[in-house]
């Protein structure tokens, strides 16, 4: 398997390079070249397999040429045996065909455990065989960043530095983040907004210069391709468990920076008989906008209830334009120069192709809580704010109604106490067993100003011997 840049002026890498890469040279992203296909016949063969296995039949061709199976699949099977359900992602019901599927029994909480832990033991074998060591710098929106430190924490051949937005994430999603002791683990509270933080990681991404010569800088925010395969995976096991291949299903879907929803699309193109892929949104609707009116504009960040959604410019869109423009490297790189300081509008055919594959749907913090309250009132059933994002715009967009409805909850409602508490509940969500202390834990982090050349320098200052 072979990776190519969106912008279509960098070197062409195997799987071990685009991961240990992150952002390509011509500052595009990587996609594989090809994808494997799959009939209704072999993917209904997979019905039986429990998560860790099917992970595997559907992630082994994207590494084959650089891990051997059987480490491969110890890899995998390690990942998952800290995710405290026996299901992985076990589907909940909340009415007729309609569903969520839970992703939030990994050990951070959040549907990036998913990606991250198998990351982080990516990256630890990688390194080890290669006497290797890196930096890894990612910009959090409130869960990728405890989730990477969680990952990657026991690996003696990574330092991390994760920028969160100051003040701008909840509580909970802080100290997840700021009370892992480890000398390898670095946090960074920047005083900007998501974007700005990760503009930091993509600047750093295009000039390294200021790290040492023998030092590779690496990515684990859901630029980096590993992460997005490893999320294609759970589309195919909710479908399975729904009776697919043979019957259709539709995804609703929180949508923030698009890498989980892209993953969604790929299992689509895969063979996985997808019918509605819907773009759920908050206040900042990028996307929505974009699907609505053909204009891809910048507005000026909303503070929202739902934050891991609180996002201006989300990166991975520049992944499916690059399929969408048949794969037009030339085509993306100006696009994505010009929106750097101006709005731009897609080509015709362009957005026609988006609106065929994807519905959206924008969702504001009083009708977010409206949906947590409703949701429990009919199932006694509790949504963190971005799920009940996803679930209002799955019914509003939901054109089928024999079609089976699953929104992918993405976070454990406990992550965010001050939605459930104004959708009407008495008490804060109490906090799983295993992270009971939480707000006992001494707290790590350096207050940072919105200044590039801080932020590495520190990066810079802070590196293990």
């Amino acid at each position: 398997m072979k990776y190519i840049s969106t912008r279509g002026n960098a070197p062409v890498l195997n799987f071990e390079e685009v991961m240990l890469t992150g952002l390509a040279d011509d500052g595009g992203l990587y996609v594989p070249e090809t994808l494997p296909t799959y009939s209704k016949e072999e993917i209904a063969s997979w019905s039986k397999l429990s998560y860790p296995d099917l992970a595997y039949k559907i992630i082994e061709p994207f590494v084959a040429d650089s891990i051997p199976a059987d480490d491969l699949k110890s890899i995998i099977d390690d990942s998952y045996s800290d995710f405290r359900h026996n299901a992985i992602a076990p589907l909940v019901q909340l009415d007729r065909d309609e569903w969520v599927l839970e992703l939030f029994h990994g050990p951070t909480l959040a549907f990036k455990d998913f990606a991250l832990q198998m990351l982080g033991r990516l990256l630890d074998y990688v390194l080890e065989r290669r006497h290797q060591k890196v930096v890894i710098m990612g910009a959090t929106s409130g869960d990728t960043g405890s989730a990477a430190i969680e990952g990657c924490r026991r690996c003696s051949n990574i330092d991390i530095f994760i920028l969160h937005p100051h003040q701008r994430v909840s509580d909970v999603q802080r100290k997840q983040m700021t009370t892992v002791k480890a000398d390898n683990i670095h946090n960074l509270a920047v005083k900007g907004n998501f974007d700005d933080c990760q503009q930091m990681v993509k600047d750093s991404f295009g000039d390294k210069s200021f790290l040492p010569s023998d030092r590779k800088l690496v990515a684990v925010n859901s630029i980096n391709w590993a992460r997005i395969m490893a999320q294609i995976v759970y589309y195919f096991y909710a479908a399975l468990a729904l009776g697919g291949p043979h019957r259709p299903v539709s995804f609703s879907v929180p949508t923030g920076n698009f890498g989980d929803i892209f993953a969604g699309y790929l299992a689509k193109k895969m063979g996985l008989p997808i019918d509605q892929l819907i773009i759920a949104t908050n206040t900042n609707d990028v996307l929505h906008r974009l699907m609505a009116k053909n204009v891809y504009s910048k507005h000026e960040l909303v503070h929202t209830l739902s934050p891991s959604m609180d996002i201006m410019n989300s990166s991975n869109f520049e992944r499916v334009l690059f399929d969408f423009y048949d794969q037009d490297g030339e085509a993306i790189a100006d696009l994505m120069t010009r929106f750097k300081t101006q709005d731009i509008t897609l080509d015709d055919k362009v957005i026609a192709k988006a609106r065929e594959v994807f519905d959206s749907y924008s969702v504001d913090d009083e009708v977010t809580v409206q949906t947590i309250a409703e949701i429990y009132e009919d199932n006694e059933y509790l949504l963190d704010p971005h799920s009940a994002v996803g679930v209002k715009a799955g019914r509003e967009c939901r054109r089928n109604p024999d079609i089976p409805m699953i929104t992918l909850s993405t976070a454990h409602p406990a992550k965010f106490p001050e939605a459930v508490l104004k959708a009407g509940q008495k008490e804060e969500p109490i906090l799983p067993h295993h992270m009971a202390d939480l707000f006992e834990r001494e707290e790590r982090y350096e207050v940072m100003p919105k200044e590039l050349s801080a932020v590495q320098d520190f990066i810079k200052n802070n590196l293990s011997a």
